[in-house]
C-alpha cells in the first residue's frame, strides 16, 4: 500500500495555511514555488481539498487558500481520504467463492461445499485499516504544526513563515 505524494504535499500546504492573519489566503503559485510542484498538481489536491471544505478559496487577483475549519478539526485522516479518495484501501474480490469447488462443473459441484459467508482475510485488511484510520484521526494539523516546531530547526520555521508572510504583504 502506498499513498500518493499528494498526501505529503497537502499536508505541508495545509500547515503553512495555519498562521496565517485572519482574512488572509496564500495562492497556488506561492504553495506550489515553495514546494517545488507543478501549480496544476497542487491545484487539483487543493480542489480535492476544498470539495470536502478542510479548505476555502478566495478568489480575485490577491486570492488563494486558507484554512475552511480550525487545524484541531482537519486530521491526518482528512486529508488522506479528501486526496485519496474514501474507497478502502483492501478490495476483497471472494475468489474464494470462485475457487474450483464452488464453480457450477455441469450440475457436480460438491454437496458438502458451500461459499464462504465472510471472508477471513477481507475481515482482517478491513480490521488493520480501521486501526490505522483510527491513529490517523487522533493527528490533527494542530499536532503537526506542534510537532515541526518541536523537530525542525528554528531557523527553518522561522524562514518558512517568514516566506509567506512576505508574500501576504505584497
Amino acid at each position: 500500500m502506498q499513498y500518493s505524494i499528494g498526501v505529503e504535499y497537502a499536508l505541508h500546504c495545509l500547515v503553512y495555511l495555519i498562521d496565517l492573519p485572519e482574512g488572509a489566503s496564500i495562492g497556488i503559485k506561492e504553495l506550489s514555488a515553495f514546494q517545488g510542484v507543478s501549480e496544476t498538481y497542487l491545484s487539483k489536491i487543493f480542489g480535492k481539498l476544498s470539495k470536502v471544505r478542510i479548505v476555502s478559496s478566495v478568489p480575485g487577483v490577491k486570492g488563494g487558500y486558507r484554512l475552511a475549519k480550525s487545524p484541531d478539526e482537519i486530521t491526518f485522516w482528512d486529508v488522506v481520504e479528501a486526496v485519496e479518495g474514501a474507497k478502502p484501501i483492501f478490495q476483497c474480490r471472494n475468489i474464494m467463492d470462485k475457487s474450483y469447488l464452488y464453480r457450477d462443473q455441469n450440475s457436480s459441484a460438491c454437496s458438502s461445499c458451500t461459499p464462504s459467508a465472510a471472508c477471513s482475510i477481507n475481515l482482517v485488511m478491513l480490521e488493520a485499516e480501521e486501526n490505522m484510520r483510527k491513529f490517523l484521526q487522533s493527528k490533527t494539523l494542530s499536532w503537526l504544526n506542534e510537532e515541526l516546531d518541536r523537530v525542525l530547526p528554528e531557523q527553518s520555521r522561522a524562514d518558512t513563515r517568514a516566506y509567506f508572510n512576505k508574500i501576504e504583504q505584497v
